[in-house]
């Protein structure tokens, strides 16, 4: 007999299987002692060729129960696919706090290095399923008397169980820490692209319950290492609310004493994004019904401190929802609105009912690091999303705050109209607009809000929103049809790899650049100002300032008609309308039709033609009427007593000013074109633009081009009318900035003999105005170059020191505590290396030596370690969902009877193997 054999036979004299096969023999039945002496070795086991020995001695040994298993009707599973969900959860809740102290016992036995050797470990008690990445097969895990579940033990040996309660596979930690990392990496990866590629190592065929298998191990793994996480976080005493929001960016939070005082104390930027829709579940299971009357699925199913609730940003929603008019009612004017679909709430209140969340709405510093994240529900980018950001960023940051939008210049009328608009104004909270969108508002916006000309901004362009959603597009094809939990799961876990792993790694390298930057506008710039300022003959640079202010004064000029002219022209319009209708009804009338012998008709047949006249006549008199009544009126409002002719200088003049209207709608139309056309190249040049949208953006290229062509003949021949500069069409389709177009508008007066107004002069505006901003650059580099050395020196410190105080009471905790130290460390001889290069830059007038951090409190880099009661936290279980108890229960019987069932039946097949054999 061999080894196998032996072990199968010993298998069957265990006490467990011996007393669970008491429960189900008979009465009637009696043991006739020969299995025992089988197994003593006393008496032989005969074994014929037609087998079927040991069948019969298993059956003799576990009595009718085994003739009944096989037999055993499987009762129907009326319960949906949540109700197990839910329930599976449940189970795991409860064991979710031994695992991890199995998890991180495991990780410090191994360090996290070492692979898990698949040649099996001795045969004791459970036989499992193992998953590995270059081999899959059945090991038997040894349970250990402090493992309280079968679970705690499966991890105790690097496992995670596909099942809470009766676990039969199991995946290794190795096999799903390399999915979520690559994922993060490559968020195209899909779970059964991962599972099969597996399949294919593994020389095994893919079936359909691997994939669910792996989605469940890998979501009690990523529970097991959030909690991990927050016992981490509780050691270094960072577990207070928002802290983590409040301490997301060292160059950002970390301030030092004595600092030179800033515009800004933090700048941030804020955009939605709608390539992460999640489509309805309710709409693919068919009920269309309650699609309308009630929010998406539950979010209590996932938490996490950088998603803002559903419920806190319904508290920013207005009750009053209207459109935009172009003009504000407090007299700004925000010509803007016509020109961006997200100013417009009929626009954005309108979603396709078979997506519930349409996208996300985030928030970033100006470094990159993901703030906040709020889910757009059922609705386009309305602007509670933007509220509830901005009144979270408040309450967590205080004053001084300037966040970008696109549309910043309406969200600041918005913002003081709203419930939040007190609190903004007493913190000076100064919305701004981003630097690629400001270039496509209105010349009088760019004034106050672009990033050139707002004061303290440095160099920031406030586009990290673009520049995060150019990579996150990538987890737009595994997300589309997820659960909301999955959903939000890679949304976050996404991010929060970016942050480490991209945005810190490359802190130091963005601020090398952005000194760089500086430098070499301040080295370049003042030479080419200098060289404007002898063209223009100026030599006080306050002028720049002045040409500004006069600038912003004119275009405010422009923005209303006088009252006066636009009755003039009304008038004038409905003149030459009286004109054109008395001259029809003097045609009319003084037509003759001659009738004479040859030609009469007779009268039965000439009806239908009188009758057409007379219809003509009688609408002809009508229309001369109406029209003689309006001017009437009007001739009433302007005081007029004699009606203009044109020979009268007011009907001249009235005259002009219609043409120049004329010519103002026209040089609107070109105008929308040609933004149309700069957002559609962009759009065709950016990252993640597929083959179809770009040949599809390519032909409405070719009919805007059309379209230009077209308008410019229309704008042309208004000009010339007026006597005014026409276009070309290569001219116009290089226009990049729409202060070209605004400069054409005035017709009142000559804008072109404005100093201001001319190119060399508009040149040096700008090139003055980039020289203060790289100025206030360099200060600001300074500081947050400061910030980041401080913040490396007691950051590293203070978790040594955390990690000192656990190293004896509880060395697991205390290496978690490394590890999670580690996450940043690594980059730390990386960004000394960037410190050093900044500091030989021609031109650095910083230091690089550490400062002295203004907070010194609870887990704060330069504070001071206190030691935390861990064990009630280990010892505590987390709170169960509703009904929880119960279900773990009926499924625990459920799956107990099941897995009895089935390892009776692979004892059989066993037994009958080795008998062939």
């Amino acid at each position: 007999m061999t080894v196998t054999e032996r072990h199968a036979l010993e298998a069957l004299r265990e006490p467990a299987l011996n007393n669970a096969a008491d429960e189900h023999v008979g009465d009637d039945y009696q043991s006739d002692g020969y299995g025992e002496m089988v197994l003593d070795g006393t008496e032989p086991l005969d074994v014929s060729h037609a087998s079927g020995e040991f069948q019969e001695l298993t059956r003799g040994l576990l009595g009718d129960f085994w003739k009944s298993a096989p037999e055993k009707t499987k009762r129907s599973d009326y319960r949906t696919f949540r109700d197990r969900s839910t329930k599976q959860m449940a189970a795991f809740s409860v064991q979710i706090g031994a695992m991890a102290e199995a998890y991180m016992a495991w990780s410090l036995k191994h360090g996290g290095t070492k692979q898990r050797n698949c040649d099996g470990v001795d045969t004791k008690l459970l036989s499992m399923l193992v998953l590995d990445v270059f081999c899959a097969e059945k090991t038997s895990i040894t349970i250990g008397p402090t493992d309280r579940y079968l679970t705690s033990a499966l991890v105790r040996h690097g496992l995670i169980p596909c099942s809470p309660i009766t676990p039969k596979v199991a995946i290794t930690v190795h096999v799903l820490n390399l999915y979520h990392t690559t994922r993060q990496r490559c968020p195209h990866l899909s779970i059964q692209a991962y599972v099969k590629s597996l399949c294919d190592m593994h020389e095994v065929p893919f079936h359909n319950h691997r994939s669910r298998q792996f989605s469940i191990a890998l979501d009690v793994y990523l529970q097991v290492v959030v909690f991990v996480s927050n016992l981490v976080r509780r050691v270094l005493q960072r577990d207070q609310p928002d802290w983590r929001l409040k301490h997301s960016c060292p160059s950002c939070t970390y301030r030092l004493q004595d600092e030179p005082a800033m515009r800004f104390s933090m700048l941030f930027t804020q955009d939605g994004n709608d390539s992460l829709k999640r489509v309805a579940t309710r709409i693919l299971d068919g009920d269309v019904d309650h699609v309308a009357a009630s929010l998406p699925t539950s979010e209590r199913t996932f938490h996490h401190e950088q998603y803002l609730t559903h419920e806190f940003v319904d508290k920013f929603a207005s009750d009053r929802q209207t459109g935009h008019s172009i003009v504000d009612e407090d007299g700004d004017g925000n010509l803007c609105a016509e020109r961006w679909k997200n100013m417009k709430d009929n626009a954005t209140q309108k979603m396709w009912n078979v997506f519930d969340e349409s996208g996300v709405f985030i928030a970033v510093c100006w470094h990159g690091f993901c703030l906040l994240i709020a889910d757009m529900v059922q609705s386009g980018e309305q602007s509670k999303y933007a509220l509830a950001v901005t009144s979270k960023l408040l309450d967590a940051f205080g004053p001084d705050l300037g966040g970008g939008y696109d549309i910043g210049c309406r969200f600041k009328t918005t913002l003081a109209s709203s419930v939040l608009g007190e609190h903004a104004r007493s913190l000076n909270y100064m919305s701004l607009v981003n630097a690629f969108h400001g270039h496509a508002h209105n010349r009088l916006c760019q004034l106050d809000n672009l990033t050139t000309y707002v004061e303290g901004l440095g160099l920031e362009d406030l586009e990290g929103c673009e520049r995060a959603f150019s990579k996150s597009n990538a987890l737009a094809s595994s997300t589309r049809y997820a659960s909301i939990f999955h959903r939000r799961q890679a949304i976050t876990s996404y991010f929060e790899h970016s942050d480490e792993m991209e945005v810190y790694a490359n802190l130091t390298k963005f601020l090398l650049n952005n000194y760089k930057q500086a430098l070499d506008i301040l080295s370049n710039g003042r030479a080419t100002l200098d060289r404007l300022m002898c063209k223009l003959r100026v030599s006080d640079l306050a002028i720049f300032k002045l040409w500004l202010d006069e600038e912003r004064v004119y275009l405010k000029s422009l923005l209303h008609e006088l009252p006066e002219e636009t009755l003039q022209m009304e008038y004038w319009q409905r003149l030459v309308n009286l004109a054109a209708s008395r001259q029809d009804l003097e045609a009319i009338l003084s037509t003759w039709t001659v009738v004479t012998a040859q030609s009469a008709a007779p009268v039965w047949s000439d009806s239908s033609a009188t009758r057409r006249r007379e219809t003509t006549h009688r609408h002809a008199q009508e229309n001369y009427e109406k029209d003689l009544k309006v001017v009437q009126e009007l001739e009433g409002r302007l005081g007029i007593t004699r009606c203009w002719v044109p020979e009268d200088k007011e009907w001249q003049a009235a005259a002009r000013l219609v043409a120049n209207r004329k010519y103002q709608r026209a040089l609107d139309n070109v105008e929308r074109l040609v933004v149309s056309r700069i957002f559609e190249l962009s759009k065709m040049n950016q990252s993640g633009t597929r083959y179809k949208l770009r040949k599809h953006i390519g032909k409405a290229l070719q009919t805007r081009s059309a379209a230009i062509q077209a308008a410019l003949t229309h704008y042309n021949t208004a000009a010339k009318a007026l006597g005014r500069r026409t276009l070309e069409f290569d001219e116009v389709v290089e226009y990049a900035f729409l202060a070209d177009f605004d400069l054409l508008r005035d017709t009142r007066q000559d804008v072109l003999t404005r100093p201001w107004a001319s190119p060399t002069a508009r040149l040096a505006i700008n090139t003055y105005f980039k020289l203060c901003r790289a100025e206030e650059e360099v200060v600001c580099l300074n500081v947050e170059i400061c910030r980041i050395v401080t913040y490396l020196v007691d950051e590293d410190r203070y978790v040594r020191a955390c990690e000192a105080l656990y190293q004896d009471a509880h060395p697991a905790l205390a290496y978690q505590t490394s590890r999670y130290h580690t996450i940043r460390s690594r980059f730390t001889p990386l960004h000394l290396c960037y410190l050093e290069k900044i500091s030989h830059l021609p031109g650095f007038n910083g230091m690089l030596s550490p400062g002295i951090s203004t907070s010194c409190g609870l887990g704060d880099s330069a504070g001071v370690p206190q030691h935390v009661h861990i064990e009630a936290i280990l010892s505590s279980s987390p709170v169960c969902v509703d009904g929880g108890e119960e279900d773990i229960d009926e499924d625990a019987d459920e799956d107990h009877g099941a897995t009895l069932e089935e390892q009776c039946e692979a004892l059989q097949n066993i037994l009958s193997v080795t008998t062939d054999a």
